[in-house]
């Protein structure tokens, strides 16, 4: 029996896929397990993660049936090209590939392995991951978590700085925990107001319009 495979970065990442693709009714897609350590934030700074995983896929194709095998990354700081020319790299030093990818809407092949290969860059305006996009499609009110703006204007006043990939982190702690989570779920916030539990519940909009390109690459893989 075929099925598709996801790479993905974080079990965050991992969470959201799992929630977007049941949200859309998408069922011939396996996230496998990601690939990155929960706190290893640059790991995919070299290709070496991505390298390993795709070399234990290789392994696994025949046997697994595994027909389409999609890469799901965050843009970060380096922007998409930067990111899909990571792809390619590591793509290549492990499959036989005619050509490299160029768009995160096309696939490209190892005839040899009779397997496909495409990419999605998640950003927003070229930029970012998981958690810029997951701050534009939240759908509660989200006071405490905003109240943190005037946090990052204190640490700046007084010459002290925190990352924006760590702020955003931040605020969506922040808006799980005690915009979203009532105080019974407080109580046991660990398991009931962390980032697993909050994408089963109705805190997010997956209607967004900027989930429309994943989506579609999603539905690449269905």
């Amino acid at each position: 029996m075929s099925k598709n495979i996801l790479i993905v970065e974080s079990e965050n990442d991992k969470y959201f896929i799992e929630a977007l693709t049941t949200k859309i009714n998408l069922k011939k897609i396996e996230v496998s397990t990601p690939i990155c350590k929960v706190d290893d934030y640059e790991c995919l700074k070299g290709i070496g993660n991505l390298k390993f995983r795709l070399e234990r896929l290789k392994a696994d194709i025949k046997k697994s049936g595994i027909e389409k095998i999609g890469i799901i990354i965050d843009a970060n700081n380096e922007g998409i090209q930067k990111r899909i020319e990571l792809i390619n790299k590591a793509l290549k030093s492990v499959f036989n590939l005619e050509n490299d990818l160029k768009n995160i809407n096309e696939f490209v092949e190892d005839k040899s392995e009779n397997v496909k290969f495409a990419c999605y860059i998640i950003n927003v305006n070229g930029l970012g991951e998981l958690e810029t996009v997951l701050k534009f499609i939240k759908k509660d009110d989200s006071t405490f978590a905003d109240c943190l703006e005037n946090w990052k204007k204190c640490l700046k006043e007084n010459d002290k700085e925190i990352k924006e990939k760590d702020f955003d982190k931040f605020w969506l702690n922040v808006y799980q925990r005690f915009d979203c989570c009532n105080k019974n779920e407080q109580k046991q916030a660990g398991r009931k107001c962390n980032f697993e539990a909050s994408m089963k519940k109705n805190i997010w909009n997956f209607d967004h319009e900027k989930l429309e390109d994943l989506k579609t690459f999603l539905r690449m893989f269905n």
